[in-house]
């Protein structure tokens, strides 16, 4: 078993190697003088079950470019199989046609990886489960839930709960939750009027008195759980956090995060936390590193991934 890792996301990946006992494999992964990526594997890799460690996140072009051409190289230096380990798959959102003439990108994007010669792909809380059956090659999306959630129960036991789903396609994942916590369940109805931009229009669910807890898959620019957040507190309750699986943040998130109603964010380290986030007294990151490990020790060893999550 070999653990192969880009440039996104070195921390997660040493995590992931030190929880294994296993070393990184010696790569180099840098640039030309007009930014083409050149990837050259300085150890040998024929014959072993190789794992790349690559989240396509900020600058997400650039970053699955790296991807694929470390699976290239990989594939060319025969390892016996490849998995591509993305612990953030960018382009998830577009999933669909939202409108005429709109890409499909992740669909484009799983035709990039299996074309550059992955067998396998492992990731954590892809946005739209549906994105799996994009892969015509073997793909375990693994769920962050119990992780988030022995941090909940960790840190509001014998508090009144209540899981918020901060839009109504994330009601499923909130009940996920909220049934593991055994935690009643409220709903923000939002009407969404250009993107990146969001209105809170109506809370189903009477949430005051309670500790309201907001869970995600994604968040990005912050501004529906900013204003999720406000009207949460404006309808009663005491307390507003926020447990999300990635942690985008992009552009002003983080300052509009410190400005708002949300006591605080947690996220995942699955994608590469800028110094914004770093700093942040509003922002808090848990490891999903040793889950990733364990999935990735289990492939290896062709045992049961599922019952990660019996």
């Amino acid at each position: 078993m070999k653990i192969v890792a880009g440039n996104s996301n070195p921390q997660i990946a040493e995590a992931i190697g030190a929880y294994l006992n296993i070393p990184l494999t010696k790569a180099s992964v840098r640039r030309f003088s007009d930014q083409e990526v050149f990837v050259e594997v300085q150890e040998n890799v024929r014959g072993e079950d190789v794992f790349v460690i690559q989240s396509t996140s900020y600058p997400a072009n650039d970053h699955l470019m790296e991807l694929l051409v470390i699976i290239d190289a990989l594939r060319r230096a025969s390892a016996r199989r490849i998995t591509a380990v993305l612990p953030y798959f960018g382009y998830a959102r577009q999933d669909r046609k939202p409108g005429p003439r709109t890409p499909i990108s992740a669909k484009l994007v799983a035709n990039l990886i299996t074309t550059a010669g992955a067998d396998r792909v492992l990731t954590i809380d892809l946005h739209a489960g549906q994105i799996q059956g994009f892969f015509d090659i073997p793909t375990d999306n693994l769920y962050a839930l119990p992780v988030l959630c022995r941090d909940i129960e960790e840190r509001y036991q014998g508090q009144k709960l209540m899981i918020v789903s901060p839009d109504v396609g994330g009601v499923v994942r909130a009940r996920q939750f909220a049934k593991r916590l055994k935690a009643p369940l409220a709903i923000i109805d939002k009407r969404r009027e250009s993107a990146n931009t969001s209105e809170v229009m109506n809370i189903i669910g009477d949430v005051s008195g309670h500790t309201c807890l907001m869970v995600d898959d994604i968040v990005d620019t912050a501004g529906t759980l900013c204003n999720a957040a406000d009207a949460l507190r404006q309808a009663g309750a005491e307390d507003v956090s926020a447990y999300v699986s990635h942690g985008v943040l992009s552009g002003g998130a983080v300052a509009r995060l410190g400005a708002s109603a949300l006591k605080e964010l947690v996220i995942t380290d699955s994608i590469h936390a800028t110094e914004a986030v770093r700093v942040s007294q509003r922002v808090r990151r848990i490891s999903v590193a040793p889950l990733i490990a364990e999935a990735m020790n289990r492939i290896s060893h062709e045992t049961s991934v599922s019952s990660l999550f019996d």
